[in-house]
């Protein structure tokens, strides 16, 4: 019997900070754009964490994301 993961928020969170470091994704993008960086059998959940937490796909990731703390210039 297969399992769905549960994705948190701040697994989300993480997951779209480690895109932006590594210029996979940009952080104006809309939240949207994470799709293609899940399996496409676990967005309906992350979806609705998302939905949860009353973040709408259209937001930026920035908004997701929030502050990011830069140790190197």
């Amino acid at each position: 019997m297969l399992q769905k993961v549960r994705y948190s928020l701040d697994a989300i969170r993480d997951e779209a900070c480690e895109l932006v470091r590594q210029g996979v994704i940009d952080r104006k993008q809309p939240i949207y754009a994470l799709c293609r960086h899940f399996p496409a059998s676990e967005w309906d959940a992350i979806e609705c964490e998302l939905e949860r937490y009353d973040f709408l796909l259209r937001d930026q990731i920035l908004d997701l994301i929030g502050c990011e703390t830069w140790y190197e210039d």
